[in-house]
């Protein structure tokens, strides 16, 4: 206002709007009933209007699964009105939520801070599945497939995976059920790849298992899954992880016998062992040996003839636990291969080659009719002529 010449500022009053999500969800309803559930119309009408969503996202959100507001800490109707278009009641077909994904990506690129009510909604559903009907399940796995296919204004993926692994939900079965419909849909329109980054960021991808109920947590129980529900790539990657794992596991026992310099036989048998369990064909364990031998060598700085005698003495001492495992010509030779890569490969080892094959023959380790076959028909050129 002015006074005298002077302007005085006047302080506005905060007048809060009443706390009244009923009315929100009612006025939410009517812009649905209006439209007669055309997504396309609702947004816009949304877009216009001068609701609170800032106070009442969640109940919007409750809104557009459910039809209407629902009971606090439950999935049962609330009072108020409802409307018959929301994701819970549409078709279980991907074309019809679809719809919906694309919608709430409208109203998200327009009030971008509702992605946060979102992931409340989401989360509450999810950690809520035994409330909800098979198909009704099934549409919600569907919704987040396509949520996370349409990159959902960054809806993050641990906010929606983390709450499905509560024990009641896992022990019953129905996590597995909703990963199984998520994962099929998903894959429609993206890779293998794609999921298993999806899993990452959302930090399950490490044990899948954690899915299944405890009755059928196994790798066997995982493969018969998912082969049965179509999703063969998804068994051939979780078999890969598991082989690689073990492989890790292997490495690591056998490093730590032959760093201590456990008694021969003993390593012997703990390879035996880990190759039974972790069934790795003879070629990966005669590599796996290789490497274990050389990382244990306690290499000089410098010094040239120090390197080749310890090299030379780890080859010597380890060569019966490399001849338990030479159990054939074929599998001599990838032994011959794989000095050969790391003598090419490491400043160390160039000049060693012939010295080290010269060990192991005399140790019985390589026979002279695979020394002579690599000799006239050695199928790697790295290095070959130089040694």
């Amino acid at each position: 206002m002015l006074c005298s010449g002077t302007r005085i500022k006047t302080r506005k009053r905060n007048i809060a709007a009443p706390l009244d999500p009923s009315a929100f969800a009612d006025a939410v309803v009517q812009i649905y009933l209006d439209n007669a559930g055309d997504l396309e119309l609702v947004a816009r009408s949304i877009e216009s209007s001068d609701l609170n969503f800032s106070r009442y996202g969640d109940t919007f959100f409750e809104v557009v699964f459910a039809g209407g507001r629902t009971q606090p800490g439950t999935l049962k109707p609330d009072e108020g009105e409802r409307h018959p278009y929301s994701i819970i009641e549409c078709e279980a077909k991907r074309d019809a939520i679809l719809l919906s994904v694309i919608y709430i990506q409208k109203i998200l690129r327009r009030r971008p801070f509702l992605i946060k009510n979102l992931e409340n909604v989401m989360r509450r559903l999810l950690q809520s599945l035994e409330l909800f009907e098979e198909n009704e399940r099934k549409k919600l796995a569907i919704f987040t497939a396509l949520a996370f296919s349409q990159k959902l204004s960054g809806l993050p993926p641990e906010t929606v995976f983390q709450p499905l692994l509560k024990d009641n939900l896992v022990a019953k079965g129905l996590v597995l059920s909703f990963m199984t419909d998520f994962f099929k849909d998903y894959l429609v329109d993206n890779s293998l790849d794609d999921l298993i980054s999806l899993l990452k960021r959302g930090k399950i991808e490490d044990d899948l298992l954690q899915f299944f109920p405890s009755t059928k947590r196994s790798a066997e129980g995982f493969s018969e899954h998912f082969t049965k529900a179509g999703l063969v790539p998804l068994v051939e990657y979780n078999e890969k992880k598991i082989f690689e794992v073990k492989l890790k596991e292997m490495k690591s026992a056998l490093t730590t016998q032959i760093v201590e310099e456990s008694d021969m036989s003993e390593v012997i048998e703990t390879v035996k062992q880990r190759v039974k369990d972790a069934k790795l064909p003879d070629i990966e364990v005669i590599r796996i040996l290789w490497d274990v031998i050389m990382d244990a060598v306690q290499w000089s700085g410098k010094n040239q003839q120090q390197n080749a005698n310890s090299a030379l003495r780890q080859v010597k001492t380890w060569a019966k636990l490399l001849n338990s495992f030479c159990t054939s010509g074929n599998i001599e030779l990838e032994l011959i291969y794989k000095v050969q890569m790391q003598c090419y490969e490491d400043a160390k080892l160039m000049k060693l080659f012939p010295e080290i094959v010269r060990s192991l023959y005399d140790q019985d380790v390589l026979a002279e009719d695979t020394i002579l076959h690599w000799f006239r028909k050695g199928t790697n050129p790295k290095g070959r002529y130089a040694f």
